[in-house]
């Protein structure tokens, strides 16, 4: 838990206390006064869940980069043997895969094909 989530709570409950303590004296320079103290604490601990989530994802970032980093090796191995697998059981449909991706790159390398110019005529 980090030091403004803390923060940001004891300022939440000292907020609704002054608050309270403000409508029960009628006094509504003290209730103003909670409520701003009181969303300044929302405001902070709010920020400290921020802090704490952006921690958490990248400890999890670091742990799947070491974990691919240290396996990577195996993880190629393994998709290759795969591949070569599922060739040799269907040699047809990688075909017609291959040929797919090929034509689907073929055409986003051609050139874009400009519309026939329109004559206007002005007069």
């Amino acid at each position: 838990m980090d030091k403004d989530r803390i923060a940001g709570a004891a300022g939440n409950f000292a907020g609704k206390v002054e608050g309270a303590a403000g409508e029960l004296a009628g006094d509504a320079r003290t209730q103003a006064s909670g409520k701003v103290r009181e969303a300044a604490g929302t405001v902070q601990n709010l920020y400290g869940q921020a802090k704490d989530a952006a921690r958490e994802a990248g400890e999890a970032a670091s742990n799947l980069a070491r974990d691919a980093y240290e396996n990577s090796g195996e993880t190629i191995q393994n998709g290759t043997k795969a591949v070569a697998q599922t060739v040799r059981d269907n040699p047809i449909g990688a075909l017609l895969i291959a040929a797919g991706v090929g034509f689907a790159v073929a055409l986003m390398m051609r050139p874009a094909r400009r519309p026939p110019p329109r004559w206007r005529y002005y007069g």
